[in-house]
């Protein structure tokens, strides 16, 4: 390994020796000393490229001289990250320090395996490069686009997906938050592993227990057989934390310390199990006003989001929507085995008035459903606002709104006239005409019986 600098800041003499025994096994170059005026000493002699550091240095555990040390060291050096180490019921005291500019913090008694991986990745996050690497595109086959937006963030994917840093992925529904998530796996060095997504959205705080670390048979009134978690199943791998933003309140603090020490307890079992795993989360809530107002815990917000990429909107990328287009069109007719189909310009044009507030999601599904109902090779703008999303139509621009096919027809017609058009085409195969309607089976079956459709 590289020759490193780290600087121990802590006034405990056998806390300096333990790590400094844990740091040069792992290959570093450590130095320690015992309080604030050594390390800035230490800083101005020696720059070490990290700084690992206590928040109290005499009998006050009030964590003040630590905030004080951490704000002159970043006087000093803004750039050098800086580790805060505290007990875990002091962890209040860490979250203002990430907010003072620390890189990380790690809890007394430590984990070794996470404070080396919060040491690599200091390391790794801010090394400094003369210049940004060519882009690879063919590293993210999935991710289709070439704004300066997205290309920007899959420059960050690329420098980040190596690291073992926690990663949150922001943005509004739709926009591929998931794709995001896949990508930093399959370009990290656990690409091996397992990928484990989990749906935090709607879970109660037995049931994220459950799903989340497992439970032992007879554990609770319904648990019939030995279940394994997420975070075991993910184990060397990578977790995808989904709609973190929709997690209950009383569940955070569970998952915190898991994230914190990567240890858990199935319900019904005592003996902690340790995993390691890279923790991807994503929301599209607005986590740090959640913050403000107490109803998502800060220092989870700060464990989660050592880095963050914020995804926009797809109104935000429009020169995105031909790509996107194009491609969804060629995966419907691989997968169906139907014939390739041509877009006029006036249809990717209008394609790129409309607001889209459901994003890339929402596009998918008009330009399958608009592909399947209308059966065309070679699809106009008309048949986007005919055969597509009847609530799109609603938001068309004025300029076409006057030639629509859509004059005369009420929504209740449209439906009907959709279903009959699907039914025809898929020879009253209702499996197949649910699916070009993008509804269940039994919803077609009601909706037939509400317009006294019969096969």
């Amino acid at each position: 390994m590289t020759e490193t600098n780290i600087l121990i800041v802590d006034d405990d003499a056998l806390v300096r020796s333990s790590l400094v025994f844990l740091l040069k096994h792992a290959g570093y170059q450590p130095a320690a000393v015992a309080g604030p005026e050594e390390a800035i000493e230490a800083i101005r002699r020696h720059a070490p490229r990290l700084v690992l550091m206590d928040m109290n240095f005499s009998l006050t555990t009030t964590g003040e001289e630590g905030l004080l040390l951490l704000k002159q060291v970043k006087v000093l050096e803004p750039a050098l990250p800086v580790i805060l180490m505290t007990a875990w019921g002091s962890i209040t005291l860490a979250v203002q320090g990430m907010q003072a500019g620390a890189f990380d913090f790690i809890t007394k008694p430590w984990n070794n395996l996470m404070l080396l991986k919060s040491v690599r990745n200091a390391f790794d996050l801010t090394e400094k490069t003369d210049e940004e690497p060519a882009l690879n595109r063919s590293r993210f086959g999935k991710i289709v686009g070439k704004s300066p937006q997205l290309t920007a963030i899959l420059q960050t994917v690329s420098r980040i997906a190596p690291t073992t840093a926690s990663v949150l992925i922001t943005g509004e529904s739709g926009t591929g938050k998931e794709l995001i998530a896949e990508a930093i796996h399959e370009n990290s060095q656990r690409a091996e592993e397992p990928f484990v997504k989990v749906n935090l959205g709607g879970l109660t705080q037995s049931l994220f227990e459950s799903e989340l670390f497992g439970h032992k048979k007879g554990a609770f009134t319904d648990a019939y057989a030995d279940r394994t978690g997420r975070f075991e199943l993910a184990n060397h791998g990578t977790i995808f934390l989904d709609e973190i933003g929709d997690l209950e309140f009383s569940s955070q603090v569970k998952l915190l310390r898991v994230l914190q020490d990567q240890t858990f307890e199935p319900l019904g079992e005592s003996r902690p199990h340790k995993v390691d795993v890279r923790v991807v989360s994503a929301t599209n809530r607005d986590l740090p006003t959640m913050v403000a107002e107490r109803t998502f815990r800060e220092d989870l917000y700060y464990r989660i989001n050592l880095i963050t990429i914020h995804l926009p909107a797809l109104r935000e990328r429009r020169e995105d929507i031909p790509l996107l287009v194009r491609h969804f069109a060629d995966r419907l007719a691989e997968t169906n085995a139907l014939p390739h189909v041509d877009f006029s310009p006036e249809a990717l044009a209008y394609l790129q008035q409309l607001p889209f507030p459901g994003n890339i999601r929402e596009l998918k599904n008009l330009v399958e459903r608009t592909l399947l109902v209308s059966g065309k090779t070679y699809v106009e703008a008309s048949d986007f606002i005919q055969f597509g999303n009847p609530t799109l139509a609603a938001n068309q621009p004025s300029s076409t709104s006057s030639t629509s096919p859509l004059n005369g027809l009420t929504l209740e017609e449209l439906e009907r006239q959709g279903i009959l058009q699907a039914l025809e085409r898929y020879g009253n195969n209702l499996t197949q005409a649910a699916l070009a309607l993008g509804i269940s089976r039994a919803a077609l079956y009601r909706r037939m019986e509400k317009h006294h459709i019969k096969l």
